[in-house]
């Protein structure tokens, strides 16, 4: 379970529950410089998660993706959606109908003539996509996922370490 909450010192950090070992870890946000992040990821990549851009529809391989597992952030690999959560929805990009618990912080966006739902990573504040309440049940809601802000991580294989 991964939720998150801010720390006495006022920085957000992200609790993420390991029901096996029976523990709970924070995991403080994550902040780097933009030089830094265009180093860690492609040009792509970087344009989506720090700048807000949108992959055109239907160009993401993870529309495709059927199998069991967890999707992460792209740039700090934090896990954002089981794939339990996927569905088709017949807009050209992967859609969630829930996030894991906390694992994404939401402002509003103006850039289009009606304001919208932003959702991003609540660990590095990676743009992720936008949320809608039109999805099917049981939450009634789409998270409109740029494919190319996740990395897919197959049941059985390990998550990466978080990047620091």
């Amino acid at each position: 379970m991964i939720s998150s909450t801010a720390a006495p010192d006022c920085q957000a950090v992200v609790r993420v529950r390991d029901e096996e070992a029976d523990v709970t870890e924070q995991i403080r946000t994550l902040e780097k410089p933009p030089e830094d992040w265009r180093t860690l990821l492609s040009a792509e990549q970087y344009a989506v998660l720090f700048k807000a851009a949108t992959e055109p529809p239907r160009s993401s391989r993870l529309n495709q993706e059927k199998r069991a597992g967890l999707f992460v952030c792209a740039a700090c690999y934090l896990p954002l959606f089981e794939s339990s959560s996927k569905y088709e929805s017949g807009t050209g990009w992967p859609s969630f109908f829930a996030p894991i618990a906390d694992s994404l912080g939401t402002t509003r966006d103006f850039k289009m003539i009606l304001p919208r739902t932003e959702y991003h990573c609540a660990r590095c504040g990676g743009h992720q996509g936008h949320l809608f309440k039109d999805g099917p049940p049981p939450t009634g809601k789409r998270y409109c996922n740029n494919g190319v802000a996740l990395r897919f991580v197959p049941e059985g294989e390990p998550l990466p370490d978080l990047r620091t």
